[in-house]
């Protein structure tokens, strides 16, 4: 029976059967999911992204709204590192590295406090893209756009925010976070 009334597009989607994913891809797409079997990693991230968006609702002007933006991919930011650390495909060197921002970005008492509303995550925003840009000059960027589940294009997006990290930070914090990941990415 064919149902006239219907677009032309359901009836066409109607009629295509079910395509299983096959098991190889499956791996693939479950390797992706990051903290799902530890509750309390997961209410970070939730909790994280959460607050990021208070703020970018509740803050105005050009330059929180820019601001906001970026905070407001930080839990994606955070992701990615957590799964390039997981990578079989990145060097044991990197992986220490991305050990070590993930340890400064889970620190509460770090250059900029994260008790600090708003700008608390600018060091940690700034730090994660700083030492992506030096991932990316011994990793391949595939990998890490791989392992990107963030919205916008992310090396589109560690360009613009590298860029305009300057004009966020006190030029005191940028010297700082910049001889940091010199020092740990040696």
């Amino acid at each position: 029976m064919i149902d006239k009334d219907k677009p032309e597009e359901m009836k066409e989607s109607e009629e295509q059967p079910t395509q299983e994913i096959p098991a190889d891809k499956a791996e693939e797409i479950d390797a992706k999911v990051v903290f799902t079997d530890d509750e309390r990693k997961m209410q970070f991230y939730e909790d994280l992204r959460r607050k990021f968006k208070k703020v970018s609702t509740d803050k105005g002007g050009k330059l929180g709204g820019t601001l906001s933006e970026y905070l407001c991919v930080l839990p994606d930011f955070f992701v990615l590192v957590c799964r390039l650390a997981m990578d079989s495909r990145v060097p044991t060197k990197k992986k220490v590295f991305v050990g070590a921002i993930l340890a400064y970005v889970l620190m509460p008492l770090d250059f900029i406090p994260d008790f600090i509303p708003f700008i608390g995550y600018l060091d940690d925003l700034v730090l994660i893209v700083i030492g992506l840009n030096q991932i990316l000059k011994e990793v391949d960027k595939q990998i890490l756009l791989d392992n990107w589940s963030g919205e916008e294009d992310l090396l589109d997006l560690l360009t613009r925010i590298t860029s305009s990290a300057d004009q966020f930070l006190d030029k005191n914090v940028w010297k700082k976070i910049n001889n940091w990941i010199n020092k740990k990415s040696e």
